[in-house]
């Protein structure tokens, strides 16, 4: 690989942006007439414009990235995280067209992509799943045979796509028509697949989520646990590593569960294998995110191995330059997710003209972000404008660090979550580790 075209905008273009000037290759990035005056496009070796300001005209037209491709003379293409990153499709267009695609083979990512199918992947390779439906739900008549067979409070789950989209948790039989077809209906919309399936919901869980990586060769690591249990309508919102719950025994157990998935279905690349644990650390497998996530930083910080690098390292074919006896956690690391929305008016976008945009510096704080000052947040894509995260030798200093990175930082002109992840921040509760997947709800009473 020489040139690599980025199918991507935002943070996650300008990341990628950055570790390929670090490590030599040339940066294509593809861009809508919406992104023109990013600062990706500014950073970026070279850009070209794939189409109008709708995601569904550029950032998901594969005909337009492949012609972007063949234009600028790339012979590779990462697709970050979201958008087309996950689409079996494009990966297979790719290929087809003879280029690299920087994420698994299509065949790996149709049998991760689909949780229903993901869920009977982990079964066959011994690793628990909630109690479900064995596929997806295929009628009514189903739906309500399962509900009685599963028990309440139950789960409705888009088979494909995430990031809470096509997600109802039911409490009773009244309300699970309603919640069937709500979801059935927004599952579609977000991913162009209307199909469900259905889960026990598991109360006060923890969100815990290990990171992997494979290459072609067979060899396999864990980069070992996020903690991502702070959300809001199942979007993540605030991740940390290690996480202050999982025990040496636990992570042990998780990244062995992780990896057998990935062996399982011939996995080559990165990706993370998310898992609900109860109070007395019993684990259910959720999902792989057969990508880079928008958590990332956090692992990268306390491993001290570059994810992207890693990403680029297996798809030019070359093995995993360490073994997991390498792999070490040190210190602790915290990223809080910044988004344009007004936590007061029930986080509604905020899209509008940045005025001021002074970035969090000093030790150990990394800040993640596309913005500057004057740039204009356009209101069609997600609302994620900065990533700010802390690392420091203990979880106590990484807290304290963050508070004063967001003490600093200065966005002005539109509404931000910087003020939440404070109050998240100086709660008793999360100080002491002691949350789960509820809290924003139980003890921030957010709904």
């Amino acid at each position: 690989m020489k040139r690599i075209l980025i199918a991507n905008r935002g943070e996650i273009a300008l990341r990628i942006i950055r570790a390929l000037r670090e490590y030599g290759y040339f940066s294509v990035l593809a861009y809508s007439e919406a992104d023109r005056d990013s600062l990706p496009v500014k950073l970026s070796d070279a850009a070209i414009c794939i189409g109008p300001a709708s995601a569904r005209g550029s950032y998901l037209n594969i005909p337009a990235i492949i012609s972007a491709v063949e234009i600028t003379g790339c012979d590779a293409v990462h697709p970050g995280y979201g958008f087309l990153a996950e689409s079996p499709q494009f990966a297979r267009v790719c290929m087809d067209a003879g280029i690299i695609f920087i994420g698994p083979s299509p065949e790996a990512m149709e049998k991760v992509g689909d949780k229903s199918v993901a869920r009977a992947v982990a079964k066959n390779a011994g690793v628990p799943v909630v109690p479900g439906s064995n596929g997806f739900v295929s009628s009514k008549d189903e739906l309500f045979k399962l509900a009685k067979e599963i028990s309440f409070p139950l789960i409705l789950k888009a088979a494909a796509g995430g990031g809470g989209k096509g997600m109802r948790i039911v409490q009773s039989f009244s309300e699970l028509e309603n919640s069937f077809d709500t979801a059935s209906n927004e599952a579609k919309t977000a991913f162009g697949n209307s199909k469900l399936y259905l889960e026990k919901y598991v109360s006060e869980p923890r969100h815990i989520e290990i990171q992997f990586a494979r290459d072609k060769f067979g060899n396999c690591v864990s980069l070992f646990e996020r903690e991502c249990s702070i959300q809001r309508k199942h979007q993540k919102l605030l991740e940390e590593s290690p996480s202050s719950f999982v025990s040496p025994k636990l992570r042990k157990e998780l990244s062995e569960a992780a990896l057998a998935i990935a062996n399982q279905v011939d996995y080559v690349g990165i990706g993370t294998a998310e898992f609900l644990v109860t109070q007395e650390e019993k684990f259910y497998f959720i999902e792989i995110n057969a990508r880079i996530q928008v958590e990332h930083p956090v692992t990268e910080m306390v491993t001290g191995i570059d994810l992207v690098e890693l990403q680029l390292i297996i798809a030019e074919g070359k093995p995993i330059p360490f073994s997991q006896d390498d792999v070490k956690i040190t210190g602790h690391a915290i990223e809080c997710r910044i988004n344009a929305e007004d936590p007061r008016n029930n986080f509604c976008p905020s899209p509008g003209k940045v005025t001021q945009f002074i970035p969090p510096c000093g030790p150990g704080i990394r800040c993640d972000s596309h913005l500057y000052s004057g740039f204009e947040i356009v209101p069609y894509y997600d609302s994620l404008i900065a990533k700010v995260i802390s690392y420091a030798p203990n979880r106590e200093r990484a807290i304290n660090r963050m508070q004063r990175a967001l003490y600093e930082m200065t966005v002005e002109g539109i509404s931000t979550t910087i003020d939440f992840h404070m109050e998240v921040l100086k709660n008793a509760f999360f100080r002491k580790g002691d949350y789960y997947t509820n809290f924003v709800q139980r003890r921030m009473g957010i709904k």
